[in-house]
């Protein structure tokens, strides 16, 4: 597949010898779903901010639908689609009128209009509410017209900051029964952040960005086959002494979190009877997991992208294993 985006050494530095971004290069296939991780302070916004023409780099460049975000940034504007974390609709407006608006704004011909609001309003569920005020919109509901929004100029690129954060499980399912299905239906590429690691695993790619730089590429799966094995999470009496008898016995460098400690074992099964030995009464609880996204980002970057508990995982999961078995 062709790329839809290439980005090739960019950097932005700003004042005092701060480097937000340095040297990252990455490219996105057309008609797929990107996924861009990173903590707080990464690089990740600013990273985006350049490709939607909003900041431009320090050096390097980047490219969107083949034009350069620095040079021609019309071009690629005319060519994205923006949902933002804060909503930006018009709250005394209804649902259809918000749209046609934006219509207005991206220069849509008159007559084509109306045949592409209602084709949006009705692929995001929302064609029965289209005369009602968006300040009568849930959560979810003012969420779906976001995105039916930047469908109406047909972008090429619709980039989705953190599109569920705040919704109920629910709402969320919904959203991501749609967004699944835009790069088939709408031939369109999805370019997202997310702090669930549970919806990344949707994407086609990833790009996991830490101290402004890539960290990791790659499927979901080839990140997840990078830890190398799978994941023996115990909790024991004492963490920190249970820590260093293991790293003493076994040579592993266990870690911490959430009052458990973990470490990779790429034969698990043959591991634990070791663990227990080792530990003896000191052991509480063991389990073992197959590496997830969390496990990969915890270890690429010493942190877990969210610290509280993420609500909806388990429906998520099924719209993931949905989409899979669509495609």
């Amino acid at each position: 597949m062709p790329a839809i985006i290439s980005v090739e050494g960019l950097t932005k530095r700003y004042g005092r010898g701060i480097t937000a971004v340095d040297g990252v290069s990455f490219q996105v296939e057309e008609k797929t779903i990107f996924g861009f991780l990173g903590p707080n302070g990464a690089g990740k916004t600013t990273t985006i901010n350049i490709l939607c023409t909003l900041l431009s780099p320090t050096s390097g460049r980047a490219l969107v639908n083949g034009y350069d975000c620095k040079t021609e940034p019309r071009m690629v504007r005319s060519s994205i689609g923006i949902v933002f974390q804060d909503t930006t609709l018009d709250k005394d407006l209804t649902a259809y009128e918000n749209l046609v608006f934006h219509a207005y704004i991206y220069g849509v011909r008159r007559a084509q209009i109306k045949p592409r609001v209602e084709e949006a309003l009705r692929f995001m569920g929302l064609f029965d509410r289209k005369d009602d005020l968006v300040k009568r919109f849930s959560g979810g509901m003012k969420r779906r017209l976001e995105v039916a929004r930047g469908l109406i100029h047909r972008p090429r690129v619709l980039f989705l900051d953190e599109p569920t954060l705040g919704l109920d499980p629910q709402s969320r399912s919904h959203l991501w029964e749609a967004i699944v299905l835009l790069p088939r239906e709408h031939g369109m590429t999805v370019f997202m952040t997310t702090h669930y690691m549970e919806e990344a695993e949707v994407c086609d790619r990833i790009a996991i960005i830490d101290g402004g730089r890539i960290i990791a590429s790659g499927s979901p799966e080839e990140l997840k086959r990078s830890m190398g094995g799978d994941v023996i999470f115990l909790k024991t009496t004492d963490n920190a002494l249970a820590g260093r008898k293991l790293a003493a016995a076994l040579g592993v460098q266990p870690a911490e979190k959430e009052g458990e400690l973990f470490f990779e074992a790429p034969r698990a099964d043959e591991q634990v009877p070791a663990v227990i030995r080792v530990l003896s009464d000191m052991v509480l609880s063991l389990r073992l997991q197959k590496p997830t996204l969390n496990d990969v980002f915890l270890k690429l970057t010493g942190r877990r992208i969210r610290l509280e508990d993420v609500q909806g995982g388990d429906t998520i999961k099924e719209e993931v294993r949905a989409y899979r078995r669509r495609h």
